[in-house]
């Protein structure tokens, strides 16, 4: 049996790897996701095959069918838009999850003195279930409040304090970890629940620390940094997973956890480079909810509106059409508009190419798969480096509901909070129709110039009815 089991595990990771393989693009992305899942299924399998108390069987059952009943409904309800929280949300779970284990072993091992037999040597099983505690609380609290942020459940003007506030919870997270490490030594070196009655109280101590760090360490990062922190989260989701695995000895959590953190860390350095900013930045510093020190309007500058039938117009004659999606689009449910749009465009002769940044939208890819359940050609899904060039031979750049990552105080305002991250070069097209509701800033809570630049014009209105006015234009030309 134990053989059958080691067979099934190598079978479930060659399978994780393959499946992670696939979804570095777009194409395989689906394929990927699915061979992933398989493997999973294999590893659950084996585990279960693993055990060798059966008297735990109906408790595994009942857990395999809560997981089913309070996690598939949601993942088939969610709309794209809400992809992100779901994310958060799912992520936050495996944290938890994990941060239980480690309370469990805690108890299990009676306050890490009595291995039931086994000699050999502990300090793995102590020092990964203390880390995976203390991780995974962090996860699953700091994920929580991701969720909320996401949710839009805070109110604005906390958001606005919590943000303003962020050098205290620095000092507060730096006791909290300082707190958290002293009492993980003690637990693993004095704890003993035969000999001292508050054993068990100091693990739920290192528990509700870990997890108060997690709240504060998310709580005061601003909106445009919640990509990178989503990101960052299920690193540590994963790691802590491969903690808890090595505590217990189940090679699938270790090898799985290894595989979400390592995957996690490199997507969460490659999105805080998009940003041009360090990870510690983010997390120490991070920018979004207030509003700029000077308004751009003040410099002279004038919001132009125009019409639906303007707009059609411009893009009926143009040769190169770039459509930059944002989170607005998300919002508006628009991207099946936008692909008719495109498609009308194309009839007549005019080329659109779809320019995608890396932390447009809410979590990583959100924007590319917007545009791919609207069956828009992965062709035409430009990645920031390889589009940015072409926006000055752009006729007409369509901006839908994206702030900053088209601020072009990012890379001419040194005094602005955004300045250095890299952005879509939509201001240098020769013209940009910007569809918006109204002149509210984007996740970093600041103005954008682009807005009353000589070429810019406004569409303001619902995303997807704009889109659909302008289509109805189109087919009136």
């Amino acid at each position: 049996m134990d053989t059958l089991v080691n067979v099934l595990y190598i079978i479930a990771f060659s399978l994780f790897i393959y499946g992670l393989m696939g979804l570095t693009g777009p194409r395989t992305a689906v394929r990927g996701n699915w061979i992933a899942a398989v493997g999973m299924g294999i590893a659950v399998a084996a585990t279960l095959l693993a055990v060798r108390d059966t008297g735990n069987w109906i408790l595994i059952v009942a857990g395999l069918v809560v997981g089913v009943v309070l996690g598939v409904p949601p993942a088939i309800r969610t709309k794209m838009t809400e992809m992100p929280q779901l994310v958060a949300f799912f992520n936050g779970v495996g944290g938890g999850t994990v941060a239980l284990i480690a309370w469990a072993e805690f108890l299990d091992t009676d306050g890490f003195t009595n291995f039931h037999g086994y000699e050999g040597p502990v300090v793995h099983i102590i020092v990964g279930s203390l880390f995976a505690a203390i991780v995974g609380s962090v996860s699953f609290w700091g994920s929580l409040v991701a969720f909320a942020k996401l949710q839009e459940l805070l109110n604005k003007n906390l958001e606005k304090k919590l943000v303003a506030n962020v050098k205290t919870f620095q000092v507060a997270n730096i006791i909290l970890a300082l707190a958290s490490l002293v009492i993980a030594i003690y637990i693993g070196i004095n704890a003993d629940p035969a000999n001292d009655p508050t054993a068990a109280i100091w693990i739920l101590a290192l528990l509700v620390i870990a997890g108060t760090m997690g709240l504060f360490v998310v709580l005061p990062i601003g909106g445009a940094d919640m990509p990178v922190v989503i990101s960052l989260l299920n690193a540590l989701t994963g790691l802590s997973a491969a903690s808890a695995g090595l505590a217990l000895n189940n090679t699938a959590m270790i090898v799985a956890g290894m595989i979400v953190g390592a995957s996690g860390s490199i997507l969460t350095n490659l999105m805080a480079k998009a940003m041009n900013r360090s990870i510690p930045a983010i997390i120490f510093g991070s920018f979004g909810g207030s509003t700029s020190a000077a308004a751009v309007d003040d410099a002279g500058g004038t919001v132009k509106s125009t019409s639906a039938s303007d707009a059609a117009i411009q893009m009926a004659y143009a040769n190169q059409v770039i459509v930059v999606p944002g989170y607005g689009l998300a919002v508006a449910q628009a991207q099946h508009a936008v692909k008719e749009l495109a498609d009308l465009l194309e009839e007549k002769g005019v080329e659109v190419k779809f320019a995608i940044h890396p932390v447009a939208g809410r979590m990583p890819g959100h924007m590319n798969v917007l545009l791919a359940e609207a069956e828009v050609s992965y062709d035409a899904m430009k990645e920031m480096d390889d589009i940015n060039g072409e926006f000055n031979r752009t006729d007409v750049t369509i901006v839908i509901g994206a702030n900053d990552v088209t601020n072009p105080a990012a890379r001419n305002d040194p005094s602005s909070p955004i300045h250095g991250m890299p952005i879509l070069n939509v201001d240098q097209s020769r013209s940009v129709i910007v569809l918006k509701r109204g002149m509210s800033s984007g996740y970093a809570g600041i103005e954008n110039p682009l807005f009353f630049a000589d070429q810019t014009s406004m569409l303001f209105g619902d995303a997807k009815k704009s889109v659909s006015h302008v289509i109805e234009e189109l087919k009136a030309l």
